[in-house]
């Protein structure tokens, strides 16, 4: 392992003479031929052979054709089929020692002694009793001639990295794993149908999501779509629960809203673990409501389709840490699995996390059903207490009273997702007791006297809507400061929530220098990042970039798909986001490009003609199309004209080239889940803090709040594993105001993974990786941050 100025480097790292086997086993889950794909390539890249497992379990059992070595062309066009591609079974054989000793004879016949697992709990469990039994297994087989000793010395150990697939999302020890954003993908546009139809017809609709053992499924869609009741296995709902449900159904139709949707988990149970069904639940509301009332059952529908841009990322960071974790493995090294925590990929003993998942559902058989929420973790955790703040409204007189006006403004351009934010910040202020006001367009709006207040049923049905409801422009405060203090002290505003990209990042500290001559803003500030560009400080993730990546992907996986059975083409694509290369890169990621061009990773003549060269050479193998991507401003010279003329110039004979930009389509459509919770989450989170500044703030004898602190004005960002409040000020430094940037930005250590994918020799940073760490049930109180998902 390379190692510079504290940091690590894999070119030294070698898989030579070694052998690693990958294999897919239990329920299929969007996603896994990613995984598949990232494990082939990057083993193959380090020189290692890689072997495919046919039919999990049952193809090592079987032997034969089921294990096949893999080549760099056999897993492509794999990246956006759903399922997976080599096969998966339930293996009764595995199960039984006889099984397993086969499958060991099968392995060392090969010289495989790395074995990367893709499935659930079950089939890691399997893995690690094959990897504690391997030795014995070993010794039968010298033992029965099949064998000599020196195979057996030479292969003596085996070594297990595993990956969990599965769109329950029911393994601890990760926030996400890989399949379940897909499956809420597919529940979502299920929902998002089903409400159309449902307010014609003024109906409720009872929808049942998969989750035997899990509610997370049920509750994030709940979550996302803005559900009236949900209902999952951890949490049971207090006894009476079907009249409250049904009260608070009738007083939503007599509010005027002519739909209600309630989700059931196929697994959801009452505090005696009885079974609620979803048919129980459609009779309950026909018999004391009479509503028109339906099921739908969305079945295997949520493991089909193709799987969304975050589980082929996350997929694709999985497969290569997996690899580097079997290379890095020694004999005493416990078998681990590959997680993701927040934003960073990290490595956990494998058994650890097996044990805590089967607490999970000890603790719901024996009723301790609190216990159950916590140890599914701090994301679950907080995504009930969300829902349970943002569906369920105290009545008036159990609301805490106090006196303060909070204003929510969008800034800049619109993201999907904002709309989550603001019904979320609106209903949470509702809850703290405060006096909730819409801001329209933005600072413009704000300057014109455009503020209302805002109610808690204005804000419902937004979660589900793409732009801005409330308008946004991109106006900045400073031309029209006296205009915009006149009216807080008109409405007397008491605290600010502005919603936005870089303007909206500009405009608090705008506002925070202008506290020296105006103490109308001498009130708490706060900013939530919302752009597609993903391009504010502060922050790994902004609202809205989640949407505009998977618009990019599906309309790359249409672009390639177009040349189907055509002669060898290449594609040049030009993505949005100013100087920020988040989409082109992670989209190329996502979409398995050969090449994004970006601002931030300079290129020159020769980089394109390397470029060229390199998609030539696979031209001429099986290999029949291209995909490049290009930043919008990633060079004034070298433009998307440019760069497609030089492609079809350099290319003529071998491909021929097409052209596309993508424009503002990736700015548009409905939020994806992953914006819809995170900007649910951080809104939520958001207001908790405005609350408490308020609480801690002076307030004047003329009613007014006086908070003039640096920590006062802050930003609400992803910092790696955590959700982070960071005063404005402290991230000039880190700003590059000239291109609207950060000066450091974490998604440039995934660029080496595109183009490790691509076959370019590249160096990569794994400084992040090789430290195994431990399960730990209560984690830091701020890492949620991917509990938006």
């Amino acid at each position: 392992m390379a190692q510079t100025d504290n940091k690590r480097f894999f070119e030294s790292l070698s898989g030579a003479g070694k052998a690693i086997a990958v294999l897919t086993s239990g329920g299929d889950a969007q996603g896994m031929n990613a995984a598949v794909r990232a494990v082939v390539r990057m083993g193959i890249y380090v020189g290692a052979k890689v072997y495919f497992v046919h039919e999990g379990y049952q193809g090592m059992v079987d032997g034969g054709d089921n294990i096949k070595e893999a080549t760099w062309e056999s897993v492509s066009s794999m990246l956006q089929m759903g399922g997976t591609v080599i096969g998966s079974a339930r293996c009764k054989d595995f199960r039984m020692h006889e099984g397993r000793l086969k499958a060991a004879h099968n392995l060392v016949k090969r010289g495989i002694t790395n074995l990367c697992v893709i499935g659930g709990d079950g089939s890691l469990t399997g893995a690690n009793l094959f990897r504690e039994e391997w030795s014995g297994l070993l010794a039968e087989l010298v033992e029965q001639g099949l064998i000599d000793e020196e195979a057996s010395q030479k292969y003596s150990a085996l070594h297990i990295v595993g990956m969990v697939g599965s769109i329950d999302n029911d393994f601890c020890g990760t926030d996400m794993t890989i399949g379940t954003d897909s499956a809420l993908h597919r529940i979502i546009e299920v929902v998002d149908a089903i409400m159309t139809t449902a307010q014609s017809h003024q109906r409720t609709f009872v929808l049942e999501v998969m989750g035997r053992h899990c509610g997370y499924l049920a509750l994030v869609s709940a979550l996302a779509c803005g559900a009236d009741w949900v209902l999952i296995p951890e949490m049971p709902p207090e006894d009476g629960w079907e009249e409250k449900m049904c009260q608070k159904l009738s007083a939503k139709r007599a509010g005027m809203k002519r739909l209600n949707i309630i989700i059931v988990a196929e697994g959801a149970i009452d505090r005696n673990n009885q079974p609620i069904t979803s048919e129980h639940v459609k009779n309950l509301v026909v018999q004391c409501l009479g509503f028109d009332t339906r099921v739908t059952i969305l079945g295997h529908v949520q493991r089909g389709g193709t799987p969304s841009a975050f589980d082929r990322i996350l997929a694709s960071r999985m497969g290569v840490e997996a690899v580097l974790a079997l290379l890095e493995t020694t004999a005493n090294t416990p078998a681990c699995v590959v997680s993701l925590c927040g934003n960073q990929s990290v490595r956990l003993p494998l058994m650890e996390c097996v044990q805590m998942t089967q607490q999970v559902q000890k603790a719901m058989d024996e009723k301790r059903f609190e216990e159950a929420v916590q140890l599914r973790g701090r994301s679950f955790e907080n995504n009930l207490k969300t829902y349970k703040l943002l569906a369920h409204r105290k009545p008036e007189s159990e609301l805490p009273h106090s006196n303060f006006n909070v204003a929510v403004l969008n800034v800049g351009a619109p993201a999907a997702g904002m709309n989550a934010a603001v019904r979320s910040a609106v209903r949470v202020g509702i809850s703290e007791g405060h006096k909730m006001f819409a801001v329209s367009d933005g600072f413009e709006g704000f300057y014109k006297g455009q503020i209302k207040e805002i109610k808690w049923a204005d804000v419902g049905g937004w979660t589900g809507q793409g732009g801005s409801l409330l308008g946004t422009k991109r106006t900045l405060p400073a031309k029209h400061i006296d205009k915009i203090a006149e009216q807080m002290r008109k409405y007397n505003i008491n605290a600010l929530l502005v919603i936005g990209g870089f303007e909206a990042l500009e405009c608090l500290l705008q506002l925070y220098e202008a506290r020296s001559s105006y103490e109308e803003f001498c009130i708490p500030l706060c900013m939530l990042p919302a752009t597609i560009s993903n391009n504010v400080p502060g922050t790994n993730l902004s609202i809205g970039a989640d949407t505009a990546l998977n618009a990019i992907v599906e309309t790359c996986d249409r672009i390639k798909q177009s040349a189907s059975g055509t002669k060898h083409r290449v594609f040049i694509i030009e993505t949005m986001g100013g100087y920020c290369g988040y989409l082109a890169s992670v989209g190329g990621l996502a979409s398995g490009a050969d090449a994004a061009y970006i601002f931030e990773e300079p290129f020159d003549i020769k980089d394109l003609q390397s470029n060229v060269e390199h998609l030539t050479e696979k031209m001429k193998t099986s290999i029949q199309r291209g995909l490049i991507l290009r930043n919008e401003n990633s060079n004034e010279n070298y433009t998307t004209d440019f760069i497609y003329q030089l492609y079809s110039e350099e290319g003529r004979g071998v491909f021929d080239c097409r052209k596309n930009v993508l424009g503002h389509m990736q700015q548009g459509g409905a939020p994806s889940p992953f914006d819809r919770n995170f900007g649910t989450k951080i809104a939520a989170k958001a207001m908790q803090w405005i609350s408490r500044k308020l609480n801690e703030s002076c307030v004047c004898c003329a009613g007014r709040v006086f908070a003039n602190t640096e920590d006062s004005a802050c930003l609400l960002g992803m910092r790696r594993r955590a959700l982070v409040f960071q005063p404005v000020v402290q991230l000039r430094d880190e700003t590059d105001f000239v291109h609207r940037i950060p000066k450091e930005q974490w998604w440039l250590k995934l660029r080496p993974l595109m183009k490790i994918l691509a076959k370019y020799k590249t160096s990569y940073d794994v400084s992040d990786s090789g430290q195994l760490e431990h399960v730990v049930l209560n984690r830091p109180k701020e890492s949620e941050a991917m509990a938006a998902i």
